[in-house]
């Protein structure tokens, strides 16, 4: 009877009750880069969050200490006032040097012993370029990581962050010198034009320290590097409300209206600037041109599909960050997320142009005036 009972078929099982077994998908969690130039107030801002009554479950990862000869980081939880401090194991080296699948990882692995948290943030080392550590966290959906990149934030040392921006420490000085542009000297690039360029939140703190024109030179200047950041004034790191400023973000969800205002402030810092690009509806064959001259222009540095190139166009620039809001004429809507030599092309949410007449394409970074973007786009796409 028994070796008959093996060989029947198996009972019929409804349906519900094998939905019901099913694992549930994981909740992804959010993950926030904090940085800023040295002394611009992170580790104030984080005491602040740490010791705020929110009732979040937020994961601090403190990136700027060496621990030993095997490095690893501080991790410190906050649950409801309550502080729980881990080390984060991420092996030989930094976070910002670890090869993306042993930090994504290490935090993964963090996650499962401890539980998942609310939100992640982790803070950099004053010098560190965030255009480095964004990627580790900017995993393709259909690799399953728990974790996904919610936005850069940069804080900004009012009092000094001018100086820090015309006079960079001298190992950050380039070779050649110094560039001129419209009777103003600067550096070509210093590790705090990094930082704000990448930024989707600008953080402006130390204002008690600097008085409303001060303040206002401050702004103008930031803006003129990073036209794309939202902006928001603190003192001693002290945010209002901590959504929109460091939570929730949701910076490579969508780019939101691309209204860059035109202020005409790009002679105010001539080493990383933010231009703007208009395009025409675009047809759906048209999105592997589309491709093609993001890869040209991220991954090369060359400006594709024109005929009369000149050495001035192809000459030396870097793109930092890129965002792009692009209608189709089926309706849909396109856009564009970039940081260095990554991107993505996605469907924007709630895919609709609403029948909208142009799209919009911003590049914040390096040697970009003066450059033939618009003429090499439309010629790249048009297949010429």
């Amino acid at each position: 009877m028994d070796s008959e009972d093996d060989e029947l078929p198996p009972t019929l099982v409804d349906v519900g009750e094998v939905e019901n077994t099913k694992e549930e998908k994981p909740r992804k969690v959010p993950i926030t880069i904090v940085t800023g130039y040295l002394g611009a107030g992170k580790t104030t801002l984080m005491n602040y969050i740490l010791t705020e009554q929110h009732g979040k479950k937020i994961a601090v990862i403190l990136n700027g200490e060496y621990v030993a000869a095997d490095i690893e980081k501080t991790l410190t939880v906050n649950t409801g006032g309550e502080e729980v401090q881990e080390w984060l194991d991420v092996g030989n080296g930094c976070i910002c040097c670890s090869v993306k699948d042993q930090g994504v990882n290490a935090i993964e692995s963090l996650m499962e012993k401890k539980g998942a948290f609310d939100y992640i943030l982790l803070e950099t080392t004053g010098l560190a370029d965030p255009g480095n550590i964004a990627p580790l966290f900017w995993v393709d959906e259909g690799l399953g990581s728990t974790i996904y990149l919610d936005g850069i934030v940069t804080l900004v040392d009012a009092k000094n962050i001018l100086k820090s921006l015309d006079e960079p420490a001298q190992e950050e000085l380039p070779t050649e010198g110094h560039e001129v542009h419209d009777g103003h000297s600067g550096p070509l690039m210093s590790t705090a034009h990094l930082q704000i360029s990448h930024a989707d939140v600008i953080v402006l703190n130390k204002s008690d320290l600097v008085n409303e024109q001060e303040l206002q030179a401050v702004r103008e200047r930031v803006e003129a590097i990073n036209g794309l950041a939202k902006i928001h004034v603190t003192e001693q790191g002290k945010v209002p409300n901590l959504e929109g400023f460091l939570l929730d973000l949701h910076a490579y969800d969508s780019v939101g209206s691309l209204n860059i205002s035109e202020k005409g402030h790009s002679h105010l810092d001539p080493t990383i600037t933010t231009i703007t690009l208009t395009t025409p509806v675009l047809t759906a064959d048209q999105i592997p041109n589309l491709d093609a001259w993001l890869r040209s222009i991220l991954w090369d540095s060359k400006l594709p599909s024109l005929e009369s190139c000149t050495s001035e166009d192809n000459s030396s620039y870097e793109i930092h960050r890129l965002k792009a809001k692009l209608p189709l004429s089926n309706g849909e809507m396109k856009i564009v997320q970039g940081v260095r030599d990554i991107f993505e092309i996605l469907d924007a949410p709630n895919s609709s142009s609403g029948n909208e007449s142009e799209g919009k394409i911003v590049l914040i970074g390096k040697g970009l005036t003066g450059k033939a973007f618009q003429e090499s786009f439309l010629a790249t796409i048009k297949g010429l």
